[in-house]
């Protein structure tokens, strides 16, 4: 108890200094929500991506909201944890708390809470953007929010773990960025989110189908797209099995990088 007690202090103290570090919001929250409004703006003149089971269209805006949300949680897990403790093992600031009384799974606890409230407060910002500057149409069923719920819950989870890891590969805090950024950034744009996944070469489909975001992305797309457009995936369906395995396959091997390969200090210490 008392070491959630200090989690959950921690957290509060990690969402206050990630609002205050202003490229640090806009490179992880941000982001999604103007590149969301970047591409609804741009291909809107692009006529409808399709329609709905109702007649209506499926514009830019709603053929785009699946990805960029995606894209959010892997900013938000991946990209901001491993830089962020990159940036702390590198500037002493890991080797500092090393000596105070404060437990490494309240650490933890801290960055996982602040991770968990900022993705949340991400997802809200791009759902009202898109219903209310784009009006896309939101899901009416409950099934498909409970969709939404478990593959956002077992997406955030790992791309936590496998920030936490990634932290351990660049050799500084100042190189932290130039080697997490590129990974992220590609992992994007092969993984459907900013392209049509199936007009990737199959070698290509081949790759993206081993990481997560790939299939972050489906699952996220089986929520807001009508099932008209599961015939466009690369197996002919939404394949939620399949997104919840994989999520699974690095979840797992995720937590148990993050135990093997964080240290307080750096590897030069």
């Amino acid at each position: 108890m008392r070491t959630l007690a200090l989690g959950l202090s921690r957290t509060r103290y990690e969402v206050r200094g990630y609002f205050r570090a202003g490229d640090t919001v806009f490179f992880t929250f941000l982001f999604p929500v103007v590149m969301l409004a970047i591409f609804s703006t741009a291909f809107s003149a692009s006529g409808s991506f399709g329609t709905r089971p109702d007649g209506s269209e499926v514009g830019a805006a709603a053929f785009y909201l699946p990805g960029m949300i995606a894209a959010g949680i892997l900013l938000s897990g991946v990209q901001n944890l491993a830089v962020d403790i990159a940036l702390e093992r590198g500037d002493g600031t890991l080797k500092r708390l090393s000596g105070t009384p404060l437990p490494v799974g309240s650490y933890f606890v801290g960055k996982f809470g602040q991770v968990l409230v900022t993705s949340l407060l991400q997802v809200a910002l791009l759902v009202v953007v898109a219903r209310v500057a784009f009006g896309v149409p939101l899901p009416t069923d409950a099934g498909s929010w409970l969709t939404l719920a478990w593959v956002y819950l077992l997406g955030i989870a790992t791309s936590a773990l496998v920030g936490i890891a990634l932290s351990r590969v660049p050799r500084s805090g100042k190189s932290a960025t130039a080697v997490i950024v590129p990974i992220t950034l590609v992992l994007q744009f092969i993984s459907g989110v900013y392209l049509p996944f199936t007009q990737l070469p199959d070698w290509l489909q081949s790759v993206a189908s081993v990481f997560p975001l790939k299939w972050l992305a489906q699952g996220m797309r089986s929520v807001f797209l009508p099932d008209t457009f599961s015939a466009t995936e690369a197996g002919g369906s939404w394949d939620l099995p399949g997104v919840a395995l994989w999520l699974a396959v690095w979840l797992v091997p995720g937590a148990g990088a993050s135990l093997l390969t964080f240290r307080w200090i750096r590897k030069d210490t």
